[in-house]
This record gives structure tokens, sequence and C-alpha cells, in this order.
């Protein structure tokens, strides 16, 4: 029996994850959601890049979405800048009976003592009245901090940390409203971006932290945050704009839980605008980037995830790999008890029926 699926954001995730709802026969796709005029009309196919039509034509309306009734929507429409909105949009889709899985908001990957009860309770109430679940993933915040270091974790004697780090080269990635308005690149380094506002590290990877200390069974006493940029040393280019010399062209962020004044759980991120900018901050496993996990304990691991794709680089395949991890999560999240799912509490996702000989 087919699970009817609708995809909400046709954007650098969303993309994917529509063209895998197309490919699978397992999913039938009941809708598709975009948020311009320019994409509304289109064939889901032709936004996904696929050759054979789906008969599925784009609408910016989301109650119409909501009206073809589908079992679950895939929800990868950006919410960095836009929280509110989404969370109102999470609120009428669960309450709909309809069950969501996404790629954002990021801090509902593990919201508890994250996101302020007045945010957070509307959300479960929705689920609760809807019956419905809402699980949010990718690879980071997701997989590479969350069903990763805790399957480490869990081949362990004793555990001192639990270090989770992205170390990546972000000038091909294609998105100005993240690059420019969220983090702050090419922006003058006395402004504040949005990302390193007061607190927002912690809100939007506190997510992270916490739930790596909920698997490995810590009270955390608090989290803390910490970052460092660095300018450009010349001007340059990358795939979302211009660089000028001496606005932000580097990141260092650390967000870390606390027990007994030590960081027992590290969510750290590197990003560069190019690679050979601050050598001394740590460097990928790869060219361009990778996700590193680092346990410290009995015994100790280091592993490296090192991300490639035959249709693009390190940053394409992290676009690919976040989407999927949340539409193939889509037959356990729809089987799911309702509430706010997370890795803790779903079943091994495997990749079942993902075989291709080509």
């Amino acid at each position: 029996m087919t699970i009817r699926v609708a995809q909400i954001g046709t954007g650098n995730v969303g993309v994917h994850a529509l063209k895998g709802l197309i490919l699978n026969p397992e999913f039938e796709l009941t809708g598709v959601w975009v948020s311009s005029d320019a994409k509304a009309g289109k064939d889901a196919a032709e936004l996904a890049g696929v050759d054979t039509p789906t008969g599925v034509t784009a609408t910016t309306d989301l109650q119409a979405i909501i009206d073809t009734k589908p079992d679950c929507v895939v929800y990868t429409a950006l919410a960095d800048n836009r929280l509110m909105e989404a969370l109102e949009d999470f609120k009428r889709i669960l309450s709909a009976g309809i069950n969501v899985v996404g790629s954002s908001a990021v801090f509902l990957q593990y919201p508890w003592e994250v996101l302020p009860a007045e945010l957070l309770t509307p959300i479960e109430e929705a689920a609760k009245a809807g019956n419905a679940s809402l699980f949010i993933n990718g690879i980071d915040p997701g997989f590479a901090n969350d069903l990763l270091p805790l399957a480490l974790a869990g081949t362990c004697q004793s555990i001192q940390q639990i270090r989770c780090s992205e170390i990546v080269d972000y000038a091909t990635y294609n998105s100005a409203a993240v690059m420019f308005d969220v983090m702050g690149f090419g922006h003058p380094m006395e402004e504040t971006p949005m990302l390193l506002q007061p607190g927002v590290l912690s809100l939007a990877w506190g997510s992270v932290v916490r739930q790596l200390a909920a698997g490995l069974g810590l009270e955390l006493d608090s989290v803390e945050q910490s970052h460092e940029r660095v300018a450009a040393p010349e001007d340059f280019s990358i795939a979302a704009g211009d660089i000028k010399k001496g606005t932000a062209a580097a990141v260092r962020f650390e967000v870390r839980g606390m027990v007994d004044g030590k960081a027992a759980v590290v969510l750290e991120h590197v990003t560069r605008l190019r690679g050979d900018l601050c050598p001394e901050w740590p460097q990928p496993a790869q060219e361009g980037g990778c996700y590193r996990v680092e346990v410290t304990g009995e015994p100790s691991y280091k592993m490296d995830i090192c991300l490639s794709s035959p249709n693009g680089d390190h940053n394409h395949a992290g676009l690919v790999g976040t989407a999927m991890r949340v539409v193939n999560a889509i037959p356990a999240v729809v089987e799911a008890d309702s509430g706010i799912r997370t890795t803790l509490d779903l079943p091994l996702i495997t990749g079942r029926g993902l075989y291709s000989a080509n």
C-alpha cells in the first residue's frame, strides 16, 4: 500500500526530496507547495528534474496541499528567517491529522529545554489533536550528530566526551538567504548576523547537545556557546555572490553541553569560504569538507564522514543526504505515536527498497 505524501518547498533540499518521492513507488505524490509564483503551475517532475510528468502541479496555497489529504508532508521550506511562520505551518498541518517530516526548523530535532514552552506546547497540542507525528532531521542537525555518535557510544565502556564537527567549505553552497542573511558572510565584521545573535546558536544547535545528553542519560548543567570570525584577505566570489575584502569569510563556533564544569557533549562548526582560510582551524578529511565524530572514552573513536556524489560536490551530496534522511523516514514516522518524534524514538532507517544496480 502506497503512502500519500505532499512536498512543501522545492529549494536546495526540497528539490532532492521531491525527486526521491517521485522515483520511489512506495509513495504517491499528492501535491507540491512552492514559495514563488514563478514555480506555481509547473509539473512536479519539471521542478525535480525528472523526465516523466507526474500530473501534479505546484501551488502557493498551503490549504490546497492540506486538502489533498496526504498521510505525510515533507517540509523543507526555509525556516531560519521565517520561524514563526514555519511554526504556524506545522500547527496547521499537524492539527489536520497529517504527519510531518522535514529538515527545518532545526531546533525541533530535539526541542525540549531548547524551545520556549510558549512555542513548543502549541506544536505538541496540534500533534495530539490531529493524532499526527513530527520528525525533523537531516545531516546537521541530523544523522551526523545523533544517529552516528550514539551508535559509537553504544560500544563504549566509559565516555568522557562526544564531539561532533562539521568542517566544510561553503563556497559552492548556493543560497544567498542562508549565506548572507543568516550566517552573515560578506557583511562587515562589526555587524552581528542572525546566526550569532545572543542565544541563537544554543537555540539552533542546542537540540543536538540536548539529544546527545538524553541518549547518554545525562542531565546537563548548562549549554554554552562561543564563536570567532575571520575576514576575507581580498575580494573573491562564491556561488551565492561576492565577498569583499575585510568582510566575514570564515566562522567557527561551538555549542557545549556542560556537566560539572566540563564539556560532555560538543557541537562544532568550522565554516570557510575558501580552503586556504584559517589553516590553524581543524581541517577536513577530504577536500571540501567532512563531518567528524569524536568519542573520547574507553575505547575512543574518531570517525570522518566524507560525502561525495557523481552529480556534484560535497555540498550537493549533503543536500541529498539531508533530504533523503527525512524522506526515507516517512514510513516509520507515519507508524509512530503522535507527537514530536526523534532519532531516539524511531526504529533504524535502513534504506529498505533503495538498492539499484546502476
